[in-house]
């Protein structure tokens, strides 16, 4: 990933506004860490899933691998070991622990790793104030890179120990929820695009990672997207309607996905007796029917698109769409204990574009044309993904305040379900 800074931040206030930004950035894991105990935060529940403790170092070791020891004077690694354990998939960089075994490393503990962390901060603090002006504006893109990296982990910490605490049948809650009063599903309505020769990607101003440029043309045919997410209840009928069951609904790996795990419901919903509960960091509570559905597949948004008649927009649709719709780059839910999507409220025009769940496209994770990603090992973390991935867009409950973009493009294999994702439907003007 490559940021895109137009002028590298050189000036003693400038340099000391990104040392509060980095201090704040790298705070805000540790408040996220807090509510969880030292056994939580190594467990690992499956191969996607990595433990708390892990997400905490592997922040570090992304600062210490290219920033401190590339550029810090005399710096000295808190533990040489620490390269191999908490590399995540740098082959450039050297060997790594296997992904699938992070949760064997019962040690270094989570104290440990608090040290480790502290450790980075002081030598961090020391190159931003002390580094001389020919190297920092180098450095200076590298501190955003890294701190734009820590803020992606911040949301998998989220999305991980959910995982980890569904599987405990003790229902464990990570951090209660603020009460909030229910409300009743708004009315979906369609918002008509034109179409036409456009231009889509990152326009250079600012930080964003590298698969999100070239900024390029596109043609679009003119298209409607629906004004909000879709709901639980509206999922539910789909469930009800046999949509798991309907083989003529399913792309074919989507249905041989179906058919392996077993699905019947989108990932922490449960059904007894008393109808369908879904499990939240807040605990297992009742489904609320307004909510936006989460952690559903793209196979799962595919199927139930096709069972309405519609299908989902592609990623350009849903930038022109946001961009046209002038959405506010809105998200506090995290800073206010809210890591669940919410109900679309009262109004007109584009609802629940940031900040809900990350809405699955139907395009491929492929480059822009003219795509070329940087030398070396910082060059391996977008284009070596790009197979067998789709696009997500728009940011979710979970993501960090200030993260989200109407360029910004995540990727996800097309089965995942942990992802706090969800669907936003489109359809053809005829």
């Amino acid at each position: 990933m490559r940021p895109i800074l137009r002028r590298a931040l050189n000036t003693a206030g400038e340099r000391e506004s990104l040392l509060r930004r980095y201090r704040q950035v790298r705070q805000w894991t540790e408040i996220l860490a807090a509510p969880l105990s030292a056994e939580d935060q190594t467990v690992q529940s499956m191969p996607d899933v990595s433990p708390t403790k892990w997400h905490r170092a592997h922040a570090s070791w992304f600062f210490e691998t290219f920033l401190l020891q590339p550029y810090g004077r005399e710096y000295r690694a808190f533990a040489p070991a620490y390269a191999y354990l908490f590399n995540s998939y740098y082959e450039a960089v050297g060997p790594r622990h296997p992904r699938p075994e992070r949760g064997l490393l019962s040690r270094p503990g989570v104290a440990e790793i608090a040290r480790y962390r502290a450790h980075v901060d002081d030598a961090l603090a020391r190159l931003i104030t002390e580094t001389e002006d020919a190297s920092w504006p180098a450095i200076a893109e590298r501190i955003e890179l890294g701190l734009q990296h820590e803020q992606q982990h911040q949301e998998l910490i989220l999305m991980d120990i959910k995982h980890v605490l569904s599987l405990n049948p003790l229902g464990p809650v990570y951090k209660p929820a603020p009460a909030r009063p229910r409300m009743d599903a708004t009315r979906l309505a369609w918002r008509a695009f034109e179409g036409g020769l456009r231009r889509i990607g990152h326009d250079g101003a600012g930080f964003a990672f590298d698969n999100e440029g070239p900024r390029h043309k596109v043609w679009l045919e003119p298209f409607r997207l629906a004004s909000r997410l879709v709901t639980n209840g509206e999922y539910a009928a789909f469930i009800e309607d046999g949509g798991y069951r309907r083989v003529n609904l399913w792309l074919s790996d989507g249905w041989a996905t179906v058919k392996q795990q077993g699905w019947e419901a989108p990932l922490y919903w449960r059904r007894d007796e008393e109808g369908w509960s879904i499990f939240t960091l807040a605990g297992r509570r009742a489904l609320d029917r307004a909510e936006p559905v989460s952690h559903v597949s793209f196979y799962e948004a595919d199927a139930f698109a096709r069972w309405c008649g519609k299908r989902l927009p592609s990623e350009a649709e849903w930038e022109i769409a946001a961009l046209e719709a002038a959405v506010p780059l809105v998200g506090d839910r995290v800073e206010a204990d809210v890591f669940h999507p919410t109900p679309a409220p009262p109004g007109a025009g584009l609802q629940q574009m940031i900040g809900e769940v990350w809405q699955w496209t139907a395009s491929p994770y492929v480059g822009y044309p003219g795509f070329c990603p940087p030398e070396g090992a910082i060059g391996e973390y977008n284009g070596k993904f790009m197979a067998n991935q789709m696009v997500l867009r728009g940011g979710a409950a979970v993501t960090p305040v200030g993260h989200a973009r109407m360029t910004y493009r995540n990727f996800f294999p097309a089965a995942a379900r942990w992802v706090m994702s969800g669907v936003r439907l489109a359809e053809d003007v005829s």
